[in-house]
């Protein structure tokens, strides 16, 4: 019942759940596609992989294309990092044998999953809030924002194998991500989801505006080192 309640928000019939499509055939089995969120710390620890009852809200729909054909790991830790650690010489370390890799799909399934996906926004309230202002930052004084006075680097990497290993990546993430979303989730992680690791830092609509343009930056960096 939650979930045809949850597909009625999105406009979905609950017929065409039954029928299924590509994304309910692919990704249900590790994702949630109908929502709601998780509403608990033991369903936030149970999750396999990120949440994509919001997708059509969050991603680049290209993007999702090329990705699903060639799938590069996002999370160098997996969904839950604690699940995917073990003791090393230099502390905790990333335990590559718990790690799974993502199925790649065929360009056409691709397009078709991609499209599915990009149907899925019951938060274009969140969206609407946000207004990205045309502009640009120095990686330096980027990475300062980032870095000393945010201090986002001790969970994310800004760079292959430079920064924290226990969030998303985000050197790519401009790529990836709509704009508005992540200005959105900096705002409030919690708007998205009640029980996301990511800690509201309470980030000032100037310095929002900062992030969103240095991962900008970053995103054309590495695809210039390409």
């Amino acid at each position: 019942m939650q979930r045809i309640m949850f597909a009625a928000l999105l406009g979905i019939s609950g017929a065409a759940l039954a029928e299924g499509g590509m994304l309910q055939k692919e990704c249900s089995s590790c994702h949630n596609i109908t929502g709601p969120v998780a509403q608990t710390l033991k369903e936030a620890f149970a999750k396999q992989g990120p949440d994509l009852s919001y997708a059509g809200n969050k991603y680049r729909e290209e993007w999702i294309v090329s990705w699903l054909q060639k799938p590069v790991r996002i999370r160098p830790a997996g969904m839950y990092y604690g699940d995917h650690i073990k003791p090393g010489p230099k502390g905790d370390e990333i335990d590559p044998s718990t790690l799974k890799d993502h199925v790649a799909l065929s360009k056409a399934d691709a397009t078709k999953v991609a499209h599915e996906l990009m149907e899925l926004k019951p938060h274009d309230d969140l969206i609407a809030k946000e207004k990205i202002e045309p502009g640009t930052i120095s990686k330096q004084m980027g990475e300062m924002a980032f870095d000393k006075f945010l201090g986002c680097m001790a969970c994310h990497l800004i760079e292959p194998e430079y920064g924290g290993l226990s969030g998303p990546e985000l050197y790519t993430a401009a790529k990836r991500l709509q704009p508005e979303y992540i200005a959105s989730f900096i705002r409030s992680p919690q708007a998205w989801e009640p029980k996301s690791w990511m800690p509201n830092k309470h980030v000032s609509d100037v310095n929002i505006q900062k992030m969103v343009n240095y991962l900008e930056v970053l995103s054309k960096e590495t695809a210039n080192a390409k």
